[in-house]
């Protein structure tokens, strides 16, 4: 397989109940890509995310990071290269203090002293919340839980941020500020969201998943501007928005 940041070949996977919820999904990100993965609930959008980093192994198909193939042997390597960031941060933080949590990944990996010290503290700066690493992650905001989240998976320096509906559950000033943190981090990134405007803000690129399958790729101003598709997969943007013209314009004319 290439060296692409990402790259599934047919990749299926069937739950044990018989619900099928990836179908033969190929995608390919390139190194330094940000691409929004959009579609209704049920669409198979959280199962993708599962493959890459192995928590699920598809019954069919392949995924490699960077050229590396997600399997058994390789799944140190694999999830230190794919940092997932789930919607609910309590999923992700489990340490009384805010420093501890964020160690913890680097630490497994057997970083110690001040180069461990050094990680942690370069993590925190990046997502502003430096001041808070001596703290209980619990008696935190949830905007700021969601950004030692975020943290704990900077520090492991992965090559690919994979982030599960990052806006969900946050008042507009910390959507605002996760968002221009995202914006500047020099890293692959996949956004999974329904926040279509969100998506529009951070990634140049879309992918659409429905029933399992990918249905459109392409830029994602163009995409959102395709009524017809957006109509046939259950996606709307929020009353009142609409896409930049300008930007519509100018995505549309290199597709």
């Amino acid at each position: 397989m290439s060296a692409a940041a990402l790259e599934l070949r047919e990749v299926a996977y069937q739950y044990p109940d018989g619900r099928q919820a990836l179908r033969g999904v190929d995608l390919i990100v390139e190194r330094g890509e940000r691409v929004a993965v959009l579609g209704p609930n049920g669409a198979g959008k959280t199962t993708l995310v599962l493959t890459l980093n192995g928590i699920l192994s598809p019954q069919h198909g392949a995924v490699a990071v960077g050229g590396l193939r997600v399997e058994k042997e390789n799944l140190r390597e694999i999830r230190r290269r794919v940092g997932i960031v789930f919607q609910d941060p309590d999923d992700q933080l489990f340490m009384s203090t805010v420093r501890e949590d964020v160690a913890f990944g680097p630490s497994n990996l057997g970083l110690r002293g001040a180069e461990l010290d050094a990680c942690v503290a370069t993590a925190l700066d990046i997502v502003g919340m430096s001041a808070a690493a001596r703290r209980s992650p619990h008696h935190l905001s949830f905007g700021e839980r969601r950004r030692v989240a975020l943290a704990t998976v900077l520090a492991m320096q992965p090559d690919v941020l994979v982030l599960d509906e990052p806006s969900s559950n946050l008042d507009p000033v910390a959507r605002r500020e996760l968002a221009e943190i995202v914006a500047q981090l020099d890293v692959t990134v996949v956004l999974v969201t329904h926040d279509l405007p969100y998506g529009l803000q951070l990634c140049d690129r879309a992918v659409v998943l429905d029933e399992g399958r990918v249905v459109a790729d392409g830029p994602i101003a163009a995409l959102l501007t395709d009524e017809p598709l957006m109509a046939a997969h259950r996606l709307e943007l929020p009353y009142g928005f609409s896409v930049p013209a300008a930007q519509g314009q100018s995505v549309a004319s290199s597709s």
